[in-house]
Parts: structure tokens; sequence; C-alpha cells
């Protein structure tokens, strides 16, 4: 489709917001925030080096100084890449390799969307984790897929797990946001140990995608929106950060007035959704789900593979667990939505699932 905008004249770059930059006494006080346990008090000379560091790394953008150059395979092969990026990169080429593979078994992978657990302030599982271990245990009875879980409680609870917001990058133009995500680490700003540079490669791998989640506040949980963002990359991101030279923004909106191809990295695969609410939102946010990995060019594996539903509605928390228990109903239909998953799994890569618009030319993209 003809854009209604002079594609000869370049947009222009538009600032203005207010700085964001720390003096450097606010600076190191916050970054001692981490360090203020009685234990460190030993290590007072140790940390004022540190914290010098950090303020020069801080004071000086050092966002990921760790490159090489990125070789052949690029637009610019002198341009230097960072070697978390690269490794990214080659564990997505690896997964991709895997997927393809008809001699391997399938995989799906199951995703727990709930921040509750045991081992953290709820000192409880959740009823996802629960719901998340009936389909997985109803997937291996096939006998043909292996299943992996991604638990996305473990950012409340263990130690180095982060994932890093969403910075918006295509927003200002599609090949400014790459494929995968370069915008972490950010050793810098601090924004380091950024799951999502192991979370790529499971979605990649799966043939299958099954998202089991509780409603927050009419919304998917917090956790999985984090992820949801920054799988914007999947969808129309720039494999090559040598186009843009890392994040110009011009050299990006340069790519996209040209004509950008819009790259869909997860297209072709099939998801479930599994969602559970106690008061409201458990129908919307289902549809939240299902239209997001529409979009991404996911294909819905059943009808019986889109499930939402009420667990112990307008009852007590504190016996949610208990009518878990007693809702068998639920219980079956969560096993049958991974049953459906994986059956349409299995006749995908038999050739037999119909993807009917494959093949499609899209008029417009985002």
């Amino acid at each position: 489709m003809k854009s209604k905008f002079d594609t000869s004249r370049m947009p222009d770059i538009r600032k203005g917001m207010p700085s964001s930059n720390l003096d450097e006494e606010t600076f190191k006080n916050r970054f001692r925030q981490q360090f203020l346990d009685p234990q460190f008090g030993t290590l007072e000379a140790e940390l004022k080096k540190i914290a010098n560091v950090a303020w020069r790394a801080y004071s000086t953008s050092r966002k990921s100084p760790k490159t090489r150059r990125a070789g052949d395979g690029f637009s610019d092969p002198d341009h230097e890449l960072s070697f978390d990026w690269l490794a990214t990169r080659d564990n997505i080429a690896a997964a991709q390799i895997r997927h393809d593979d008809e001699s391997l078994p399938a995989r799906i992978l199951l995703i727990n969307g709930s921040s509750r657990s045991e081992h953290t302030c709820p000192g409880e599982m959740s009823k996802s984790y629960r719901l998340v271990e009936i389909a997985r245990s109803a997937i291996l009875d096939t006998g043909q897929i292996d299943v992996e879980v991604l638990d996305l409680s473990r950012l409340a609870s263990e130690y180095g797990r982060n994932i890093h917001p969403c910075k918006a990058c295509f927003s200002t133009a599609a090949p400014l946001c790459h494929w995968p995500c370069s915008c972490y680490p950010n050793l810098g700003l601090g924004q380091t140990q950024d799951w999502m540079n192991e979370i790529y490669p499971m979605w990649v791998a799966a043939h299958g995608i099954m998202i089991v989640t509780p409603v927050n506040w009419y919304q998917v949980s917090s956790p999985l929106k984090l992820m949801m963002d920054r799988l914007t990359c999947a969808d129309g991101g720039n494999p090559d950060p040598t186009s843009t030279h890392g994040k110009h923004a011009n050299e990006a909106k340069a790519l996209e007035m040209a004509g950008w191809h819009y790259p869909r990295h997860l297209e072709g695969r099939l998801f479930s959704v599994v969602v559970h609410g106690d008061v409201e939102g458990a129908e919307n946010v289902r549809r939240l789900l299902v239209d997001w990995l529409a979009f991404m060019r996911l294909a819905p594996a059943a009808a019986k593979a889109q499930l939402d539903r009420y667990i112990g509605y307008w009852q007590p928390y504190a016996t949610s667990h208990l009518a878990l228990d007693e809702d068998r109903d639920i219980q079956k239909e969560v096993a049958n939505a991974g049953k459906a998953l994986a059956s349409a799994v299995i006749e995908l890569r038999r050739g037999k699932f119909p993807l009917a618009d494959a093949g499609l030319s899209d008029p417009r993209s985002k």
C-alpha cells in the first residue's frame, strides 16, 4: 500500500524530554542502596572504589563495552557488536535448527505467567503453576512431544532474574528494534542479567506455545507483560544491527521509509491460552493474549486450546486452592487444552495441519 507520506523527505527526530542524568552524589547514593546489609560494613573502602568505577561507567555511557567485529553476514562487517548480542543470536540460530529438525521430537513451551511462589513473600504456590503441571502431564502422555517449562514466577523469587522493560525502539522506526533485542545489557545503567537472552531461544525452538496466566487487575501479570513487550522484536525486528550502526535513529528511519520487509521471526507456531480469574477480567485477558499471538502470525491450535475460567468465584482468596481441588471440570479442561495443542503440533509437523492464511500477502504492517 502506498504511504500517505512523502517518502523522499526524511521525518525529523523529535527531542525535548527532560534529562534523566544523575549527578555523582545522587548516583552513588543509589548505587550503594544494594549494599545496605550490615555485612557489607567491613568493606567500606572497597565499596567506595567500586562506586567510583560504577560512576565512571555511568557518566561515560558504557553500555556494552565487550565487543568484536561483526564479520561476514552483516551489512557492515566492520561494525562492533557486543558479545552478549552475538551469543544470543547464535543461540537463536541453534534453536531454529532444532525447530526445523524433523528427526527430533516436537517441542511445546509451557509458560507459567503468575508471579506468585511459595519461595517468596506469598509463601504459597500459584494456581497457575498447578494448571501448568496438569497441562504438562497431559502433553507428555502423548509420548511424542518434549515440554519446556518457563516459570516466570522466578522473576520474583530467584536472584539475578530480570526482564528489563522494552524501550519502544520500534515506535521510532521498525529497523531500530533489533532481533534479538540489543538494548541490554547496559552496564553503565546497571541493567544486567536480562532473562530474555535465554527466553528468545525457548520461543524459537518451540512448535507450540501454551500460556497459563491469572488475571491481575483486568490484565495479564506483570512478568508476562514484560516478556510480551520484549517480544516486540520477534515481530518485525531487525536481525542486522549493523544496518543502523547500533541505535542511530536517522539510519533506522531511512531504512523504514525505503520499505521495511517486516520479518516475522515466530510465524507458523501454534498456541494455546489458559486464563483464570477470581472476580473479573478472564475473558478479556484471554482475548488480549489470543489477539497478540495471532498478530505475530502464530496460529490457534483449536477451540478447546483457548480457555478462560473462574476459580472460587467471589470466594475468599484463602480457600482458592481448595476451590481448584474441587473444580475437576477446569482440571479436565486444562488437560484438554494441552492435548489439543499437542495434537495440533503433531499434525503440523506431518504437514496435515492447514495454516489457511499461509502465503497470503499482508496489505499493511505495524
